[in-house]
């Protein structure tokens, strides 16, 4: 095997370090980089970018590799964290994971690898790369389905994956914890970080709060009953059960509530009662923004695909169509088994078997 030079992401988890550990033991030349991405929470409780740093230097210590930090804070602003306060504004409810991947890790970060002389850039991601015989890049899903991202790497493009290596794609979590125990890499049992990157475990209203003000106002029925009072519509997101606080029923059924709409012009959060109410669930999904990663708009016109309309779902069985009038990057999305609450903002991901090929924002 052709070695190379690899910048790996060190974040400081178990998993970009065994990532880092597997490509030396290849024989690979390996760097650790560590990315600082979020700044304003430096003294803050949630914040654990100083713990992620420690974290990650003694682990590039016990795999033999130096160790970097970079930071691209000021372009995380600008790409992702501006997108993010604007689509909750709209009300919608956008994946600031997804532009992370595509616009910092493997666009800015990869810039600053290659300029640095790397051949490739590696990551913890559990996930695979695959180049076929026609020179194009498929982006598949990783061997441990059950901790598989390539939900939050649909958007990367052919030079994107033309340069990025996922060492944990035949790695299942268990083997990689054991791997990391077995040679003596510190963090071989520290939790996995949830939720999204500049947050934490912070309470998620709490945050939005110091960014966007509170708009309060009605919640009402889809009849127009009012129920209750919403402390802002960007505070919530279609689907949501926690935190409406409604007791009680208007249906007599005993049902918990669910948020089924926003009104967007008379500032009304629209609850239901039932998993089952049909303002929640939809056959049809339209798609805007599609990103085909093979490059081809053409790719599965009218084709049966699987598609993931949130991270933790099993695929579902979709007809994807193209409207001729239509962008080539609008697609609709038709389902033989009703769907529960799509989420304006985000990402619908569509799959055929193994590969990912490509998703977009759903309408």
């Amino acid at each position: 095997m052709h070695k190379k030079h690899i910048i790996v992401g060190i974040s400081g988890g178990v998993d970009s370090a065994v990532a880092a550990w597997l490509l030396k033991a290849q024989g690979h030349h390996v760097t650790g980089v560590f990315m600082k991405n979020w700044e304003d929470d430096d003294n803050d409780d949630y914040c654990s970018s100083r713990q992620d740093l420690i974290d990650a230097a003694a682990a590039a210590d016990v795999v033999g590799i130096d160790l970097d930090a970079v930071n691209f804070a000021a372009e995380y602003k600008d790409r992702v964290f501006a997108h993010f306060l604007t689509e909750y504004g709209a009300g919608r409810t956008p994946n600031p994971d997804v532009l992370c991947n595509s616009e910092i890790k493997f666009r800015a970060f990869l810039d600053y690898a290659v300029a640095q002389g790397a051949d490739a850039l590696a990551t913890g991601h559990y996930a695979g790369v695959r180049e076929g015989a026609d020179g194009k890049f498929a982006l598949l899903r990783a061997q441990d389905e059950t901790k598989d991202q390539s939900y939050f790497l649909h958007q990367l493009t052919q030079a994107q994956l033309g340069k990025a290596m996922f060492p944990l794609y035949g790695v299942r979590k268990k083997e990689v914890r054991e791997i990391a125990q077995r040679e003596g890499i510190p963090n071989f049992a520290k939790k996995d970080s949830t939720g999204i990157c500049f947050i934490g475990e912070r309470p998620f209203r709490e945050f939005l709060e110091r960014y966007l003000p509170k708009t309060p106002g009605p919640m009402v029925t889809p009849d127009g009953k009012t129920v209750g009072t919403h402390q802002g519509l960007a505070y919530y997101t279609l689907g949501q059960r926690q935190g409406l606080g409604l007791g009680g029923s208007v249906d007599g059924s005993g049902e918990p509530w669910f948020v089924a709409q926003k009104r967007m012009a008379s500032n009304e959060l629209v609850v239901v009662q039932g998993h089952a109410h049909p303002l929640l669930l939809q056959n049809e999904v339209r798609v805007d923004a599609m990103h085909w990663i093979s490059g081809d708009a053409k790719a599965y016109s009218q084709d049966t695909c699987g598609a993931k309309l949130r991270y933790r779902m099993p695929d579902a069985a979709a007809k994807v169509t193209k409207s001729p009038q239509s962008a080539p990057q609008v697609l609709a999305l038709h389902f033989d088994a009703p769907q529960f609450a799509p989420t304006p903002g985000q990402y619908a991901v569509l799959y055929d078997g193994e590969i990912c090929l490509g998703g977009g924002v759903i309408a």
